[in-house]
């Protein structure tokens, strides 16, 4: 067998909470990196795709578990990394930025310039070496961002949402840019491992695809993708990988029930859950959609995905919600509108409100928690930070916050209770 480029064994990782409790946040992560592959790392924001590229970094250390490179040369050891947004520095020009690698590195100033400018004509960026950032478009401040992490000469490249700030014909053109790099081995790169969201950039660009399932974050389906390049988007065995995966990721969205009212084969959900952030507009219109033609309240998940131009990460959640609410079912890569889902689709603004209310009190336990709160304390009313504190104990603050923000955002939309922000409390009253 040969041996792994890059190998990760057990690989835990725990934050300390301010009271000095662990949030375990990656759990038992074993992955072999081979020289001359592409592997996606694919899951729900959360998961710990992005926190796992830090300690490949070198960026944080395990609380567990080893990382290994096992190349004979140097450079083969070498790490760069794309990030989601672009970090450029606004007073530098576009080759200073590009520079600066190698300067921390003490590359002497001639063969600096040499491989800067190499690397710059190499993404496309010719012509553009005194631009400042301010004077380049999204697609080429990311250019830019690739040849600041492809100059160091690294053998590998951890790249996270590289894509995911770009709209979607400049990102489809750096996508094809970089792959076809990469065919021609153009660039100096053994292996490359990227975190997305988006299912159909994961099977464009990847040999191999890792699904992770949250809390912890943890390697649940290992998939490889044997698709010659290049890929052809419409044919069918792209779009069976495509739908295969869709399967896979939404199995658990929709929480159907027994006929004893229980969730088939799913655990009940707690206070503590995390929960998508998706505001009620985007419910509504995603039950809307599903309602008319062409669908009538039946969809297939990729093909919805494309004809509302949807990224991955941005339907996903809202598919959740439809399950959360008991408005959706999801089996086998399809959305089916419930009939809790039907009706909400037909009725007016305030017998949609009053169904989302019932809806919200009797699926997400949180929402029916502060409710009780509010309702047996005397003046009606509760800080914010009640609820966050008792948050805090399941999750880490910014998941607290995101989590009572989408509570917040539903219960306003339902009319349940309603939300102070200049004194940060909750009240049964009607808004200030």
């Amino acid at each position: 067998m040969t041996t792994p480029l890059l190998e990760l064994s057990a690989i835990t990782h725990s934050f300390e909470r301010p009271d000095g409790r662990k949030l375990k946040v990656l759990e038992n992560i074993n992955l072999n990196l081979a020289e001359g592959e592409i592997v996606s790392l694919l899951g729900k924001s959360g998961s710990g795709k992005s926190t796992l590229l830090r300690i490949i970094s070198q960026l944080i250390s395990p609380s567990e578990g080893s990382v290994a490179f096992h190349a004979s040369e140097e450079q083969a050891k070498r790490v760069a990394m794309v990030f989601q947004t672009f970090a450029l520095f606004p007073w530098l020009s576009v080759l200073e930025n590009v520079e600066l690698g190698l300067e921390a590195l003490g590359v002497p100033e001639k063969e600096m310039r040499k491989r800067a400018l190499a690397a710059i004509d190499l993404i496309g960026l010719d012509g553009y070496e005194s631009a400042y950032p301010r004077e380049l478009s999204g697609g080429m401040k990311q250019r830019v961002g690739f040849a600041r992490a492809l100059v160091v000469n690294p053998g590998l490249l951890l790249m996270d949402e590289p894509f995911s700030a770009l709209d979607v014909l400049t990102a489809e053109t750096l996508k094809t840019d970089f792959i076809d790099l990469w065919m021609e081995k153009k660039m100096p790169l053994k292996s490359v491992l990227m975190v997305t969201h988006n299912i159909e950039e994961a099977v464009l660009m990847s040999d191999r695809i890792l699904i992770f399932a949250s809390n912890p974050g943890r390697i649940a389906e290992e998939i490889r993708i044997d698709i010659p390049h290049p890929r052809d988007r419409q044919g069918s065995t792209f779009r069976d990988m495509v739908e295969r995966i869709y399967q896979l990721m939404t199995t658990g969205l929709s929480r159907p029930q027994s006929q004893q009212g229980q969730r088939a084969g799913l655990a009940e959900p707690t206070i503590h859950d995390k929960l998508p952030r998706v505001s009620p507009n985007q419910i509504a219109g995603l039950v809307e959609a599903l309602a008319g033609a062409p669908y009538y309240g039946r969809a297939d998940l990729p093909a919805l995905d494309h004809a509302l131009q949807m990224g991955t990460d941005e339907i996903l959640p809202i598919v959740e919600s439809l399950g959360l609410f008991r408005f959706g079912e999801v089996a086998q890569g399809d959305i089916t509108l419930t009939v809790a889902g039907r009706i909400f689709a037909e009725a007016g603004t305030q017998r949609r409100k009053e169904i989302f209310a019932e809806h919200l009190l009797q699926n997400v336990p949180l929402a029916s928690y502060m409710y009780r709160v509010l309702y047996e304390r005397p003046d009606k009313r509760a800080p914010r930070a009640r609820f966050l504190t008792h948050l805090e104990d399941h999750m880490n603050e910014e998941e607290a916050n995101e989590v009572l923000d989408a509570v917040t955002s539903w219960a306003r939309y339902a009319e349940l209770f309603a939300y102070h922000d200049n004194s940060e409390s909750y009240s049964l009253e009607n808004p200030d």
